[in-house]
């Protein structure tokens, strides 16, 4: 005999139902199988999920392990690379170099004769006490009984400016004289300067 769960009164202990009050006696589980199915089902799979996840994190990662001993195995054959790839200094073998003797070098010879060195000197002498142009000074350098070729040479290596040389032999004959432009250059052309040599000459003394 059991006691009725709602009206309390005494009935018999494998009924279902209350004779009195008519209430179901079965429990909860009893009366939702299908409820009572599934989560059963639920918690069976929470308990083998949890277990799974044990297993799985008790278990080492071996990608992981061979991933660090694929690094560490690569860093030591680099280095095992640099180690040995490393140049090894050879003796370096040193020979006796003999210096070589070279010919001494004779001095160029000059092919400037006496008598054009004579033209020369007598050319830079007229030069140095009045103004000449190239063929004046020629003339001069005749006149001293030089070739014709040794005068020409003469003139040649004078080293003389022959613009600068109209100028300073204007300035002679204005020191002497009063010129006109005109006369000044004609002047100068009797002096065997050339037309442009002549002005420029003139152009010196302000004329």
């Amino acid at each position: 005999m059991k006691k009725c769960k709602s009206c309390q009164e005494e009935i018999d202990s494998k009924a279902k139902k209350c004779p009195h009050c008519q209430t179901d006696q079965r429990n909860w589980f009893v009366k939702h199988k299908i409820l009572t199915g599934i989560l059963i089902i639920i918690v069976i799979s929470m308990f083998s999920n949890m277990s799974d996840k044990e297993k799985t994190s008790s278990i080492p990662n071996t990608n992981e392990q061979q991933t660090q001993e694929q690094v560490v195995t690569n860093e030591s054959t680099q280095a095992n690379t640099i180690v040995t790839s490393a140049p090894t200094k050879s003796p370096i073998k040193t020979t006796n170099i003999t210096p070589t003797t070279q010919p001494k070098q004779s001095a160029p010879v000059s092919s400037e004769t006496t008598s054009q060195k004579n033209a020369v000197k007598k050319a830079k002498s007229y030069l140095s006490f009045s103004g000449f142009s190239h063929d004046g000074l020629v003339a001069q350098l005749e006149y001293e009984k030089f070739s014709h070729e040794d005068s020409v040479y003469g003139a040649d290596n004078s080293g003389a400016n022959w613009n600068e040389q109209a100028a300073k032999k204007a300035k002679s004959y204005m020191d002497m004289s009063a010129f006109s432009r005109g006369s000044l250059i004609e002047q100068l052309k009797y002096e065997k300067f050339t037309q442009e040599q002549a002005e420029y000459g003139a152009n010196s003394v302000g004329l």
